[in-house]
Order: C-alpha cells, then structure tokens, then sequence
C-alpha cells in the first residue's frame, strides 16, 4: 500500500501538549524586559511584581473580593498538597478519582496522611462516579478537569451551597478556559504552565473565607514542613497573599506571567478565553463525529473537556491488538507528526488507555487547530500502512 499524501498545509504552531502547554499568541522573550532579576524578590520592586501577578489573576478570574490568592511552591502539585495536608483530618473526607491525578490525591489521603474516615468515588477512564453519591457534611477532594482522561464535571450543581465540609479542588486544566463555580469550592489550585502557557514550577493557591476559618481553628496532627505552612500562632499567614511567597519565586517565571495575563485581558478576559477554547473544541469534535477510526475517551458528551481532549483509536485492526502494541501503533503515529512538524507531544498520557490527547485550550489558535486534523488522517493511514 503507497503511503498517503501529505496534507498541502501545517499548523503554524505544532504545539499541542497538554503540559506545559503552549505560549500565548504573540508571546516573545522580549516582553520581559521589566523582569525584576538579580535583586531580592523581598525588596520592594520584587514584592510589587508578586503582588500585581496575584491581584491580576484574581481579576481575570472573577474571583470574589474575599477569596485570597498565594503564589506556592511546586506547581499545581505543590498547592493541591498544600491543601491537603493543611485542612484535611477535621472531619470525613469524600475523594473522587477518574484519572491517573485523582488517584494520586487518594493515595496521598489514604497512604500517607493515612486519614481512617475515608468515602472513594471511582470511576474508569471515560466516565464520572456518580456525583450524586457525594456527601458534603465532609471534606470532597476532586479534580474539576481530569487532565488524563478528558473527562470534566459538567459544572458546579452537583455541589451544595450549604455544604459543612470543604470543596478541595485542583483545577489546572480548567482554569481560563472554563467558568468555575467559585462560591462552590474553598480550597482550588492550578499552575501557570497549563491553561495561559506560563512556565513552569509555580503554583496558585484560591482559599474561600471558609477554608481560611478552617486553617484557622484546625491544627492538623502530623508535621507541616515549610512549605505548606498557611498559618502561624493559630492565624492565617497574610503575607503570603501579598506576595511575601514562602520561597523564592523566579521572577523571570513572574514576569512570564504578567506577560500572558497582558494577552488574556487583550483579547477580551475570562469569556474570551472559554470561547477561544470552546472553539477549538468544536473543530475537534467536528473532525471525530467524520472520522471513524477515532472517537473521545469521555463517554458523556457534556463531560468532555475543551481543553485536554482524550481520543481512543476504534479502528478495528488497532483495537484487536495487543495494549503494548497499541501503545506501538500511537508512538509510531505520533513520531510521523513530530518527524513532519505538525503536531508535538499527543500521545495519550502514560497511566491512561492507549490513544491521543490534544490541548485545545485558549493558546491554541483556531486556524491551527483545523489546519492539524487532516495531519490526523494523514499520519493513522501512514502510521497503518508502514
């Protein structure tokens, strides 16, 4: 079998991972050039940075006045476990777990802070557990995004207003390219790698006033190492929600920062965002309800993400193989794109069933997105033949 034609046209951003994701459009080193380097983030000009990249992103967030906002160590990592060790231990813990992320903050609620009173709610790749099921008289653990899976909650009913417990949740791959229901959740996280396409090893933490009462009259029972203490002589450690981080930030990362939230406000803001991932979404869509060797991971049609967007190949001479040889057949696809400069790193993530997962958040353009699909078609058919 000849091998097909090539595609007349490339994206002309081939950058379609979901982690760390692409930079905004127009993004350039040269708009850095107010980076506060070779001084103290604690002086004066350094503490202003961070504190502006903090009221920033609360504004482009639409965040209550009352909610507060702390750059933190480590990523989304870092700030999920944060919350996790800080303000878990009160009461009962409900966890929900639907991608290779969830399953790793239940392993840390049940294996390591080893918490007795434990509910899991688990699903498998391409569903939700029954959202119904959650009890919130106790503390709920979940991820609003599964990065792996490209499953989402569909949105915030299901959680109640008038919980007793805490909403902890990580939302890195969610944040700016979907609306949140933030009077709904009290402790969230996210990094700057992902949704705008900041660098690397920051993370953000959003406490609601009621996670601030809870770090306030709770002391948990293990040891807190440095990084994850929030408070100090029973009361909330404001400084770290003015800029004061607990560690040294780069402030080269920071003024990355400042950077895309530049261009988010820009184009528009938070709707600008969510529409531009929406967007590329329905390319995506439009391209797998023709195709049919391809179909989303995500079986409910409202639970599927706009951002990490989590396809398994059908094609029957695929399935019938092995899961190794599948795993092959998607690395063997995936390489004809990078070796061709049409798409990078969309391979499915290694935890989840074999297949392909494209970022389609708000750093995407459009014209990319619909200038990769017939890449697509092009590489499973070379990928097939070979």
């Amino acid at each position: 079998m000849s091998p097909p034609e090539k595609p007349a046209a490339r994206p002309l951003n081939p950058r379609f991972s979901s982690g760390p994701c692409t930079k905004h459009p127009g993004h350039s080193l040269e708009h850095l050039g107010n980076a506060f380097l070779g001084r103290s983030h604690r002086a004066r000009q350094g503490k202003a940075r961070l504190a502006l990249a903090i009221d920033r992103t609360a504004r482009l967030l639409e965040l209550p006045e009352d909610y507060r906002v702390a750059i933190v160590p480590a990523s989304d990592t870092g700030a999920l476990e944060m919350a996790l060790w800080s303000l878990l231990g009160a009461r009962g813990v409900e966890v929900l777990a639907w991608e290779s992320f969830g399953k790793t903050w239940t392993t840390d609620v049940v294996k390591q802070l080893k918490l007795k009173d434990v509910r899991l709610h688990e699903a498998g790749y391409g569903e939700l557990p029954d959202l119904g099921q959650v009890d919130f008289t106790r503390d709920v653990v979940f991820t609003w995004n599964g990065t792996t899976s490209g499953v989402r909650v569909p949105d915030g009913k299901w959680i109640a207003k008038d919980r007793d417990g805490l909403t902890i949740c990580d939302a890195t791959s969610a944040v700016f390219s979907q609306i949140l229901d933030w009077d709904k959740l009290d402790a969230t996280t996210f990094s700057w790698q992902k949704a705008l396409g900041g660098e690397a090893a920051h993370g953000m933490l959003v406490l609601s006033p009621r996670a601030v009462m809870r770090l306030e009259s709770y002391t948990p029972p293990w040891p807190l190492p440095k990084i994850f203490r929030l408070t100090k002589g029973g009361k909330l450690m404001e400084e770290l929600f003015r800029g004061i981080t607990i560690n040294t930030p780069s402030m080269l990362c920071v003024e990355d920062w400042l950077d895309a939230l530049d261009w988010a406000e820009s184009i528009g803001g938070l709707d600008a965002l969510v529409a531009r991932a929406d967007v590329n979404a329905q390319i995506l869509a439009g391209w797998v309800e023709n195709t049919v060797w391809v179909d989303y991971l995500a079986k409910v049609p409202p639970t599927r993400s706009n951002t990490s967007v989590c396809l398994k190949i059908t094609d029957p001479w695929v399935t019938a193989l092995s899961q190794e040889a599948q795993r092959a057949f998607v690395g063997k696809f995936t390489g004809l794109l990078e070796d061709e400069g049409a798409a990078y790193d969309i391979a499915a993530h290694r935890d989840a069933p074999p297949g392909l997962r494209i970022w389609a958040g708000a750093t995407i353009e459009k014209s990319d997105m619909a200038a990769l699909t017939p890449w697509l078609d092009w590489a499973f058919e070379s990928a097939k033949s070979a």
